[in-house]
C-alpha cells in the first residue's frame, strides 16, 4: 500500500512539472513575461523543467511496477499516469488560464476515464 501510495504521489508531482513544462511557456506569453524571448530559449525553458518530471516520473515507473516490487502492471501505470494527467491540466487551465471553462463533455470525458481505470484494474 505505501509503494502504491509513493507511486502515485511521484506521479502527481511530475505531471505538475509536465504540465507546467508543457503549458506554463504559453501563459508567460499571454502575460508579456516571454513575449519576445526567442523560441529556443522557450524550448530551453520547457526542457529545464521537463527534466524535473523526468527525474520523478522514472522512478515512479520502476518502483510500481510489479516485475519490480511495486503494485502494478504496466498498463496499469499508463493509465493511472494518463488520468493524473488529465486531473492536473483540467486544474491547471481552469486555475491559470482564467478564460477556460469546463463543459458537459468534459464531465463525460472524466467519466469515461473513470470507466478506464476501472477496466484496467479488473482481474
Amino acid at each position: 500500500m505505501k509503494t502504491a501510495f509513493f507511486t502515485i504521489l511521484l506521479l502527481l508531482v511530475a505531471n505538475i512539472f509536465m504540465t507546467f513544462a508543457w503549458y506554463g511557456h504559453l501563459k508567460l506569453q499571454s502575460s508579456g513575461i516571454s513575449t519576445n524571448w526567442p523560441l529556443y530559449l522557450v524550448v530551453l525553458l520547457s526542457w529545464g523543467i521537463a527534466l524535473v518530471e523526468y527525474s520523478l516520473q522514472v522512478p515512479a515507473n520502476r518502483i510500481g511496477f510489479e516485475e519490480n516490487g511495486g503494485p502494478f502492471s504496466l498498463m496499469q501505470l499508463k493509465v493511472i499516469q494518463e488520468v493524473i494527467t488529465l486531473v492536473v491540466f483540467t486544474v491547471f487551465s481552469v486555475v491559470v488560464f482564467k478564460g477556460t471553462h469546463l463543459q458537459w463533455n468534459h464531465f463525460l470525458a472524466f467519466l469515461l476515464l473513470i470507466g478506464a481505470v476501472y477496466l484496467v484494474f479488473m482481474k
